[in-house]
């Protein structure tokens, strides 16, 4: 079993619920023969009704989770927090149950009473309340998984490390640990770059001198990042005409990523392989007025 797996219910187990939901419904004539039998019924059946809600609560989460998890090709996995909230539904009703075996009567009126305390408890924790309910929606809507490079609007970009219940963990590319919360990155825009797959395409614009024509900078470029080692190969450069103008024409290469961490690596190398292509050709850049003073992200 793989840690990424739900352990499947035994045999056994699944043996003893229907033993003890069997004593439960047809166990009175055997426990009716003992002294005080009336009293020792109603105790062990309440008892054993229990056991089996409780018991099948397990059962149920366990085969849901074994099935849910089961890792098919192209498929992404359920969210661990739709689990967790499973588990944690499963086993509420378990215990309402059984508290309502052993108390014999409604539990509704419990329920009302404690209301009014349950609200001046959740205005007290209403933060921790918000990233709770705000990491539910994030596990079930799942924008991200753990693994996802992302990047949250104005607060981080990095590699999903942890989704928990309150905040997100991410590792930047410089190996900064960054905690978030969730209420925070449910009110920001997502951009994931490891989905649907890994690889995305990126670009970058250089000007050439007027007087290279438009054909001979495309086998140019083209020629330079023929045999580039980080970018995607299979998937050829593109190279589009951005701008026409009177200081030169720029151009805009259009390459393939093969996974975000690769980003900068792959930038690096293609202005480095059109760098040297040009030199080795005696063809200069062009540095517009507007770009002087800016710098490469």
């Amino acid at each position: 079993m793989t840690k990424a797996e739900a352990p499947i219910p035994s045999l056994r187990l699944v043996a003893l619920t229907a033993a003890l939901a069997l004593f439960a419904v047809f166990g009175e004539p055997l426990l009716r023969l003992l002294p005080e039998g009336e009293r020792w019924w109603s105790l062990s059946r309440n008892s054993a009704m229990a056991l089996v809600l409780f018991l099948g609560a397990y059962l149920v989460h366990a085969g849901s989770a074994a099935r849910l998890t089961r890792r098919k090709k192209g498929v992404r996995p359920v969210p661990k927090v739709a689990l967790d909230l499973l588990r944690v539904a499963l086993f509420a009703v378990a215990t309402l149950a059984s508290l309502s075996l052993f108390f014999r009567h409604d539990l509704s009126g419990i329920l009302t009473g404690s209301g009014l305390v349950l609200a001046v408890l959740g205005f007290a924790i209403r933060n921790v309340v918000a990233d709770t309910f705000s990491g539910l929606a994030l596990g079930l809507e799942a924008p991200f998984r753990i693994g996802d490079w992302v990047s949250i609007d104005g607060l981080a970009q990095g590699r999903v490390q942890e989704i928990g219940w309150r905040s997100t963990r991410l590792i930047t590319r410089d190996s900064t640990h960054v905690i978030l919360p969730n209420s925070q990155i449910s009110r920001q825009k997502i951009t994931n770059f490891s989905a649907p797959r890994p690889e995305y395409r990126d670009h970058v614009e250089l000007t050439l001198p007027i007087t290279l024509s438009v054909s001979e900078a495309r086998n140019l470029i083209s020629a330079a990042l023929q045999d580039a080692e980080t970018i995607l190969q299979g998937k050829k450069p593109e190279v589009q005409v951005a701008r026409f103008g009177p200081q030169g024409i720029t151009f805009r290469v259009k390459y393939w990523v093969p996974r975000h961490d690769l980003e900068v690596a792959c930038r690096d190398e293609v202005f480095s392989r059109i760098d040297a292509r040009l030199r080795t050709e005696g063809v200069a850049l062009m540095v517009l007025p507007e770009a002087m003073g800016t710098q490469i992200p």
